[in-house]
C-alpha cells in the first residue's frame, strides 16, 4: 500500500493506493497548525487506512521550500513557523515502517495535472497555483523538473520599488499582489467577501499575467495549467482577463502558451503524488508496492 498526501496553507489532504495507480480513499481536513497535532493525525489515518497492511512508501506534498533529502521543511510562509526544520519524513518513516518521499505541494499538484489533468499530452506544464499564497512548478516530460531548492515562481518581485503600494516593508512580489492572503492584507477583506463585479478581479488578471509573462520567458512551457481557488472558485480571477492581459505583454516570443484551468480541484495533489511514488518505485524497483 502507499500514502500519500498533499499538505497546504489551510487543508491536509491523505489518501491511499493499493494497486498503484489509483485512489482508494481520499480524506480532507483542516490542517491542524502546530507540527505534533498534524504528524498525530497524519498517522492515525495512516494506519487505519493500512488496517494492519504493510505500507511500502509515503509520497506527497508540502506548501512551502522543502529539503527532499533530509525531509525537513526549510520556509514556509503560509505553515506555522512550528513546522520549520521538524523531522517530518523521519516522524513519519519511524511510525509508519516505510521510505517517506516529500516535495514543494505546488510541484506535486502541478505534477498530477500535467500527468493526467489539464495539462496531459504536453511535454513541458507549467502549473501555477493562486490560492492562499500562489506557488507553481514546471514539469518536464512527466516529472518534476531539475532543482537545486525548488520553484517559488509566486516570489518573482513585481512591485519593485513602490509605485503601486506605499508603506512596503519589502518589495511586492506576484504572491502580495494576487493570493488570497495578500488581497486580505492589502483589503482588509477576504476575496470570497468581495462581489465578482468589483474592478479589483480585473486588477488582479493584469498583475498576474505580468508574473505569466516573467515565466514564459524562464521556463518556455508547452501549456500554463492555472489552479487554486483565486481561479476556480467563486469569486475568481477571470481567465478571459488574464489571457487578454497575457497577449499584450508578448513581445520576444513569436507565440504565446495556452492558458487553461486546472481540472482535478481539490485532489490534484494526491494524484500527483501517486504519480510520485510511482516515479520513485521505478528508481527503486526492489521498493515496488505489492
Amino acid at each position: 500500500m502507499i500514502i500519500l498526501f498533499d499538505i497546504g496553507g489551510t487543508k491536509m489532504r491523505l489518501s491511499c493506493s493499493h494497486n498503484g495507480t489509483t485512489l482508494d480513499d481520499v480524506r480532507i481536513v483542516p490542517r491542524p497548525e502546530m507540527f505534533d497535532d498534524a504528524m498525530e493525525l497524519f498517522i492515525a489515518t495512516a494506519k487505519e487506512f493500512a488496517g494492519g497492511e504493510s505500507i511500502e512508501r509515503v509520497a506527497g506534498g508540502i506548501a512551502g521550500i522543502v529539503d527532499s533529502e533530509k525531509g525537513v521543511i526549510i520556509d514556509a510562509p503560509n505553515i506555522s513557523a512550528d513546522w520549520i526544520g521538524k523531522p517530518f519524513s523521519d516522524t513519519l518513516s519511524q511510525a509508519l515502517g516505510a521510505p517517506v518521499f516529500v516535495a514543494n505541494d505546488a510541484a506535486i499538484v502541478g505534477l498530477g495535472e500535467a500527468v493526467v489533468g489539464a495539462g496531459k499530452g504536453n511535454d513541458i506544464v507549467a502549473y501555477i497555483t493562486v490560492s492562499t499564497g500562489v506557488g507553481g512548478a514546471r514539469i518536464v516530460s512527466g516529472d518534476i523538473d531539475e532543482h537545486a531548492l525548488g520553484f517559488e515562481p509566486g516570489h518573482q518581485i513585481i512591485d519593485a520599488d513602490a509605485t503601486i503600494y506605499e508603506n512596503l516593508e519589502k518589495p511586492y512580489d506576484l504572491e502580495d499582489m494576487v493570493s488570497g492572503s495578500g488581497v486580505e492584507k492589502r483589503f482588509g477583506k477576504k476575496p470570497y467577501e468581495i462581489p465578482q463585479t468589483d474592478p479589483l478581479w480585473d486588477e488582479l488578471a493584469y498583475y498576474l499575467a505580468i508574473g505569466l509573462h516573467n515565466i514564459n520567458l524562464q521556463w518556455s512551457p508547452d501549456v500554463f495549467v492555472l489552479g487554486g481557488m483565486m481561479m476556480i472558485g467563486d469569486p475568481k480571477i477571470p481567465l478571459v482577463s488574464v489571457e487578454r492581459e497575457f497577449a499584450k505583454l508578448r513581445d520576444v516570443m513569436p507565440s504565446l502558451p495556452p492558458l487553461i484551468l486546472a481540472t482535478l480541484g481539490d485532489i490534484g495533489g494526491l494524484h500527483g503524488a501517486l504519480a510520485y511514488a510511482r516515479k520513485k518505485t521505478i528508481n527503486d524497483p526492489k521498493r515496488a508496492p505489492h
